[in-house]
């Protein structure tokens, strides 16, 4: 595949409106397993409210989504593949993106925790960009030190 190509799928992929009219993959392999994902985010959708029982599975498969994702995204940007495995993969990127939209519109079933959780993050990457911002990024191993 040459580089342009490689650019272009990644573009794609990355597209704002890229899931706009996709289709969930009917099945995906996720971590060398056969998931029927179209007919696992249908039955979490129905529901107004996903149970508690079924929670953690939802987390988990978001979880498990999200690495998949990542593992194929990275196969386009520095995987040895002809143009047509490209295309597969970007098209598949784009199924996982849509049935992870789908997921998280189920929206947070705490919404004070996932708040705090987020807030959590940011501060944690503001603090890590200032360090390395004013060249501080061992500073934390020094004071140990101490």
């Amino acid at each position: 595949m040459q580089e342009y190509e490689r650019k272009q799928l990644l573009e794609r992929v990355e597209r704002e409106g890229a899931t706009v009219g996709a289709d969930i993959p009917e099945t995906i392999s996720v971590q060398g397993e056969e998931i029927d994902l179209r007919t696992f985010v249908f039955e979490i959708k129905r529901r107004e409210t996903v149970p508690s029982g079924e929670r953690d599975r939802v987390e988990q498969a978001k979880r498990n989504l999200r690495r998949e994702r990542l593992e194929r995204l990275e196969r386009i940007e520095e995987g040895a593949i002809t143009r047509e495995e490209g295309e597969a993969l970007a098209q598949s990127i784009i199924g996982i993106d849509r049935a992870l939209n789908a997921l998280e519109s189920l929206g947070p079933t705490d919404l004070e925790r996932e708040q705090r959780a987020k807030q959590a993050q940011d501060r944690k990457r503001w603090m890590s960009f200032l360090k390395k911002a004013l060249g501080r990024e061992d500073d934390g191993a020094s004071r140990r030190g101490r």
